[in-house]
């Protein structure tokens, strides 16, 4: 059996890894190579946040655990998942809980300049959400710029078209 592998998209709120990512599903759809695509948004999108897990960890896990079961069942060995610090080292242990020991992990850190992610936030941000998502935007992307291993692909997105990004990071992860 091949091991899976898993492409972890990451980055600050309005970095593009959502576009990002259905664009790469795209050329690897061209090129037959077998996939699919988690927002890892929404493996924990409950609220109120349960009982015990007030970050929703545990409740993203056993939700990414039984969307990749299945994948899996059906003969799938890569998963593009993106979410804002999957490229962190400690989500790698959720990764080999759900997807199994070995699972490759191939880190894409996506950066835009704050001008850039608010410039997209004020675009897709409607109602009351907006100051909030640029303050956290900030905040994280200079956590991930400070935290993110040594093994993370770093891609700037400002002034790049979308198609240029996903072809550089499918060559990354040479599933083609």
């Amino acid at each position: 059996m091949e091991q899976p592998e898993v492409l972890l998209i990451g980055g600050r709120a309005g970095v593009g890894k959502t576009t990002v990512a259905w664009e790469v599903s795209a050329r690897l759809r061209e090129a037959g190579a077998a996939h699919a695509v988690v927002d890892g948004d929404f493996m924990g999108a409950v609220h109120p946040a349960p009982d015990g897990d007030p970050q929703r960890s545990l409740i993203t896990e056993r939700n990414l655990t039984a969307v990749w079961a299945n994948y899996a069942s059906l003969g799938l060995r890569r998963l593009v998942y993106t979410n804002t610090v999957s490229v962190l080292a400690g989500s790698a242990p959720m990764f080999e809980r759900a997807m199994g020991a070995g699972v490759r992990c191939v880190r894409v850190l996506l950066t835009a300049s704050d001008a850039t992610a608010a410039q997209r936030l004020t675009g897709r941000e409607i109602g009351s959400g907006l100051a909030h998502e640029l303050r956290s935007s900030m905040r994280k992307a200079r956590l991930l710029d400070e935290h993110a291993p040594a093994d993370t692909v770093r891609v700037a997105t400002d002034g790049r078209a979308v198609v240029d990004i996903a072809r550089e990071i499918v060559e990354l992860t040479g599933w083609t």
